[in-house]
């Protein structure tokens, strides 16, 4: 974007608005007060166009996206290194243990209908009840 050359413009403002301008330009990382109030003009301009009542999360919509896209980056990895793990427990598990595939296929099919029906919140113990009566 081409910086545009700055105008000089006379401004009236209150006293009481001025001390809030001085008051608050430094708390909005700005040079100086007229920074502060083009900014202030900019989102005042932004709101207007915008009908007003829309601004303000369109604004935040921004900030929002960025918390989430960490959020999701964090999921991932925890994901993944659970997957790890997980991938280590069955490789142990598979050799000490002596099953056939056509087990191994029935209980796959038993899995997923109990994740699916209780929507992913199977219990260990449960598991340990089913095996006992099975056996």
């Amino acid at each position: 974007m081409k910086k545009e050359k700055k105008i000089r413009i006379p401004l009236w403002i209150a006293p009481s608005v001025k001390a809030e301008v001085e008051q608050l330009y430094e708390q909005d990382n700005c040079r100086s007060h007229s920074q502060f109030i083009e900014k202030a003009v900019r989102f005042y301009c932004g709101y207007l166009q915008t009908g007003g009542n829309e601004y303000l999360p369109r604004t935040l919509l921004g900030s929002i996206r960025g918390m989430l896209d960490a959020r999701e980056d964090r999921m991932a990895s925890l994901l993944f290194k659970l997957a790890v793990e997980m991938a280590m427990m069955l490789h142990v598990t598979a050799a000490a243990n002596d099953v056939s595939p056509d087990t191994l296929t029935r209980l796959r099919g038993r899995c997923v209908k109990e994740v699916k029906a209780l929507r992913g919140k199977i219990s260990f113990d449960e598991a340990v009840r089913f095996q006992q009566d099975d056996s």
